[in-house]
């Protein structure tokens, strides 16, 4: 097996390397991603053990291994436990022009095999482009490991001739979920500003643009015109929370 200069295998350079990012983030209490870190790091070190024949090096690595363990189980215990108190908020700053905010990278986090229902609210699905916005994001919501049966969106009327083509284009969105045995539920209001969107498995996300966070690609033939983590963005900020128990509309 090639050695690095330090004389490690690689998987032995790769987990000091996140291990010690891990620790960076715990001592700055960025505990989400300090815990995905450790994770992570434990995973490579326990393949370093796998491959170590030296008894001595053993026991060092089952010490170490023991120790980030138990800091790994007592973050997520105390990230459980901000969930259970409804005190979670992370936060994510998205640049000007900044790429890699696809929905998927954003959202995919978040969702798992209990997702059965999610609420929009949006003021902004009237135009065309924000239409195939919510699209996408309903075409991200039906695949696994979601098993989505209902979506609430509770946006605001378009006003004068775009008001058929915001109709119709969303008739055409709910009969195709339908096809999918998914429910789409619609509700108009007047006075709607906020943007946010949950989950019934307690997470709760808002954006500061809505889903409406793109900018125009350059080009029907640019990068980024299909693949969203290629798009760049206009500059918004994401908030999310978990709660124990989530409203309805």
């Amino acid at each position: 097996m090639a050695r690095s200069a330090a004389g490690q295998d690689p998987e032995s350079t790769a987990a000091v390397t996140v291990l010690k990012r891990a620790v960076e983030l715990d001592s700055e209490s960025r505990y989400p991603q300090a815990l995905v870190c450790y994770q992570e790091g434990i995973d490579l070190l326990l393949q370093v053990l796998k491959g170590t024949k030296d008894d001595t090096k053993k026991s060092n690595l089952r010490k170490r291994i023991s120790d980030y363990m138990d800091r790994a189980e007592n973050i997520k215990k105390y990230l459980d436990q901000e969930k259970e108190d409804g005190k979670y908020h992370k936060q994510i700053k998205i640049e000007e022009n900044a790429t890699g905010f696809s929905y998927e990278s954003l959202f995919q986090e978040y969702l798992n095999e209990t997702v059965t229902e999610v609420w929009i609210e949006d003021p902004y699905i009237r135009h065309t482009h924000q239409l195939y916005n919510f699209l996408r994001f309903c075409e991200m919501l039906i695949k696994k490991p979601c098993k989505v049966k209902t979506i609430h969106l509770l946006t605001s009327l378009e006003e004068g001739s775009g008001r058929e083509q915001q109709s119709s284009g969303l008739r055409e969105i709910k009969e195709s979920l339908r096809n999918h045995g998914v429910l789409l539920e619609l509700e108009y209001s007047s006075s709607i500003h906020d943007r946010e969107i949950r989950f019934n498995n307690g997470w709760m996300i808002k954006i500061g643009r809505g889903l409406d966070y793109f900018k125009k690609p350059q080009s029907r033939f640019s990068l980024g015109y299909c693949d969203f983590d290629l798009r760049p963005c206009h500059e918004t900020t994401v908030d999310i929370f978990h709660n124990k128990h989530t409203k309805k509309i």
